[in-house]
């Protein structure tokens, strides 16, 4: 058994020069991604910048939240409005929300309420197959919102035969978390179904510095999560598929006051996906509809939005069309209608909607040790300018082991549709579309990878209030600022296995984020690193130790304000394996119980710890 674990160890290590983030001990299959061309790949053939976290990782880690999943990997930050369930702004390469298109199994996922595009803070890690993260400018793939790159959560399929599992867990907070899923799949048919719900007491959102978040009220949050996906079989060669997901959540918070009791989110997202996939000869046809509701109340607001309900629909048609030996071309075609409807605390009423018609054309080409890919997109609005976007992507590996890729492209971001009706201040509808270019260069050698990035954005849009001494006169708009924001750094990543039995990860990112003033964007840190320790030299065991240090950070720009970063925090998993079915674990959170904020005035958890027991069958 040791000498078996210890060869796992070393062929995981050997399989992480390809992947930038750790599998688990046994798991030594090829990582394939679909988010890099629309199409599955290895990902050893992506010439994009490419990170993975696995369903390996999810569970070894148990990560509860995508927010917690994603903080471990290099070049993305986080900061959230209080515990679990608060607002949850996500940073890629300094970049906002609105820049990072988020996908579940490829379907749009946005809240056009949002001022920052997407809040990720009701997505649970429940039911997850992998995590990929493409890096860099991505619309000439996707369209709008990629400009920071994409993030797919691609949630399981069933597998040949029955199969299930269940899992409990308690701890701080009075935190519970329960779940099961199950999955059945023939040479006919598949379905699975899966279910979670979190209850926990969590703690106060707002706070005052240094005063322990005891002295406040709780604010409490919910969320059940429920999916449900399958597929059928039509012939050998074709197939329908389906995929429901819904998520009820519920969250206190506070305005001002940290003992305010009155303010509570309610919301439900709701999202549908039916499609239809055709082989033929070297053709590989996908017919598909999918659909995002997101309904949120605001409890107990007494200004400003109360009630929003956002919905996306959209519907594409793609042929993967595969030529010579691995070269392939894929050709997509669809439509997409956002929507958004509001109401505001006095009952008055606004909607907006835009729709977008799109064609885009995906090449790649393999040559011995170098790939080359190429993408075009052209997207049609009715509110605002047509776009064309590309991106061009290079890979080489020599026979020394180096692998060197590049990759350059252009993007845009749309403007939100709630920064176009503006409940706030007056409505604009001629904010126009940011433009954003970008580059990157990385260079690979056994485990050790670096990448510089670059990146540009004009047209930037941002608040703007005429008379900012008299917010009466509520004329403040939304609008694009002249300029240029510039985005660049450094990011290093090292996986290397020592001892046979312990595997160590660690990143660091050093990252400038300037808006169009030349001032260095809040709310980033300028240094950041990361790392984790794996060991398994004790059978039955799994001992990890991982966390990050945040350097210089301020709460406004110019690096004014409150400085909330200099920490470092220490987190803790031991897994036990009772049988080949059974697992206990112990998660331990901030061990040295360190104070720190995301956000200034905004409470974050000490030390905490949480038990769980989890059962396949």
């Amino acid at each position: 058994m040791k000498q078996n674990k210890k060869l796992s160890i070393s062929l995981v290590a050997s399989l992480l020069i390809a992947t930038t983030t750790a599998c688990a001990k046994y798991d030594i299959t090829p990582i394939t991604i679909t988010s890099a061309s629309k199409t599955e790949q290895s990902i050893k053939d992506v010439t994009a910048n490419v990170e993975v976290i696995t369903k390996e990782e999810i569970e070894d880690r148990h990560y509860t939240s995508i927010t917690e999943a994603l903080n471990s990997l290099s070049g993305i930050s986080f900061s959230r409005n209080g515990g679990i369930g608060g607002s949850t702004s996500l940073n890629l390469r300094g970049t906002n929300n609105n820049r990072t298109l988020i996908l579940i199994d490829g379907v749009r996922f946005k809240d056009q309420s949002s001022i920052n595009g997407t809040d990720i803070s009701n997505l649970m890690v429940t039911d997850i197959e992998r995590i990929e993260v493409i890096k860099g400018d991505q619309s000439g793939i996707w369209g709008a919102d990629a400009a920071a790159g994409v993030i797919n959560i691609i949630t399981r399929s069933a597998k040949n035969g029955f199969h299930g599992s269940a899992f409990v867990e308690g701890g701080s907070f009075d935190t519970k978390k329960y779940g099961s899923w199950l999955s059945y799949r023939n040479d006919k048919f598949s379905l699975k179904v899966d279910a979670q719900k979190i209850d926990s007491d969590s703690f106060t959102s707002k706070t005052i510095k240094r005063k322990n978040i005891d002295s406040f009220e709780d604010d409490s949050y919910k969320n059940t999560t429920v999916s449900l996906k399958g597929s059928y079989n039509i012939t050998n060669t074709s197939e329908i598929n389906f995929n429901v997901i819904d998520i009820d959540s519920f969250k206190e918070y506070d305005a001002s006051d940290p003992d305010d009791t009155s303010m509570k989110n309610d919301s439900e997202t709701r999202i549908y996906t039916l499609g239809y996939d055709q082989k033929y000869k070297n053709h590989n046809f996908t017919l598909k509809f999918d659909k995002t509701r997101i309904q949120r109340d605001q409890i107990g607001t007494t200004w400003g939005v109360k009630y929003t309900n956002n919905e996306i629909k959209n519907f594409e048609i793609l042929d993967n069309i595969s030529y010579n030996t691995k070269d392939f071309f894929v050709l997509g075609a669809g439509v997409t209608k956002d929507e958004i409807a509001y109401t505001k605390a006095d009952s008055s009423k606004a909607d907006a909607s835009n729709k977008a018609k799109y064609i885009y054309a995906t090449n790649s080409n393999y040559f011995d040790n170098f790939i080359l890919t190429q993408s075009l997109r052209y997207d049609s609005f009715d509110n605002f300018d047509n776009k064309l976007t590309g991106k061009i992507g290079a890979r080489y590996s020599f026979n020394s082991g180096v692998i060197l890729s590049t990759n350059i492209g252009t993007s845009y971001s749309v403007p939100q549709l709630i920064q176009n009706i503006n409940p706030w201040g007056a409505t604009n509808y001629d904010i126009s579309p940011e433009k954003s270019k970008s580059y990157d260069l990385s260079l690979e050698y056994e485990g050790l990878k670096a990448t510089y990035f670059y990146q540009k954005v004009e047209d930037l849009i941002d608040w703007y209030d005429p008379t900012p001494t008299n917010h009466s006169n509520n004329d403040a708009i939304y609008k694009n600022l002249d300029g240029t924001s510039k985005f660049k750094g450094l990011e290093l990543s090292y996986k290397k296995d020592f001892l046979d039995d312990l595997l160590a990860t660690f990143s660091y990112t050093r990252l400038s984020a300037k808006n169009t003033d030349n001032e260095f964007l809040a709310k980033r840190a300028k240094n950041s690193f990361k790392f984790a320790f794996d060991y398994y030299g004790i059978d039955s065991f799994h001992f990890n130790i991982n966390g990050e240090y945040v350097g210089t950070r301020y709460n406004k720009d110019d690096s004014k304000g409150e400085q909330t970063g200099r920490y470092t925090l220490f987190n803790s998993v031991i897994n036990y394996s009772i049988n080949d079915k059974t697992k206990l674990y112990l998660k331990l959170d901030n061990i040295t119980d360190k104070y720190y904020q995301t956000i200034y005035g905004y409470a974050t958890a000490g030390r905490s710890a949480y038990v769980g027991l989890k059962v396949n069958f």
